[in-house]
């Protein structure tokens, strides 16, 4: 990767970052390690991160771009409140599945023993994808496809159904994909 425009050295430890937390066994990433693997000096490191809860806040705000950049265009394209929802959550499988270092970072694990902010920032993440949630499911519910009553219930569940793919996903050594089976898991959530 030339590294002669701005940002693309801090670009590249971001990537070789989320290529570390890739690793199944879930070994704690040391600044030595990933100097290491992105082939500069630790004073490198820290010329373009302060700390390296800096490094992580720097895939937060990724995962958070991505995220809810994609939810806005889902609910910018579709009207239909159940269709939202059913979309979301197959995005939501998605984006974890081909972001496994990233999902490390999404269930907190990869956050143990770093910046106790960080983790806040993550439960603030989650939160905002229950309120995308709550959004959708209202909508489903004026389209006389939900009632009132469920709206905080279901987002709830979508959000916990979510998290705990994303967990096992991590927790399994990343072997059970959170898109397995995932249209029959989204029908059966949708009911």
């Amino acid at each position: 990767m030339a590294t002669s425009q701005p940002g693309a050295r801090k670009l590249q430890i971001l990537q070789s970052l989320a290529m570390m937390l890739e690793n199944p066994k879930g070994e704690k990433i040391t600044t030595a390690a990933l100097a290491a693997k992105t082939q500069v000096s630790e004073a490198a490191l820290y010329r373009h991160f302060a700390s390296k809860a800096q490094m992580y806040e720097g895939l937060l705000d990724f995962i958070e771009a991505s995220i809810f950049g994609l939810i806005n265009q889902i609910c910018a394209q579709q009207d239909d409140g159940v269709t939202q929802v059913a979309e979301i959550t197959l995005m939501l499988f998605n984006f974890a599945q081909q972001n496994p270092g990233m999902t490390r970072v999404l269930i907190g694990d990869a956050l143990v023993n770093e910046d106790e902010r960080l983790q806040a920032r993550m439960n603030q993440i989650m939160e905002r994808i229950e309120l995308a949630y709550k959004q959708s499911i209202r909508q489903a519910a004026t389209q006389g496809q939900f009632q009132d009553e469920e709206i905080s219930h279901r987002a709830a569940l979508f959000s916990s159904c979510v998290m705990g793919r994303w967990h096992r996903f991590v927790k399994s050594g990343f072997k059970y994909a959170p898109t397995q089976q995932a249209e029959a898991v989204i029908q059966l959530l949708l009911r």
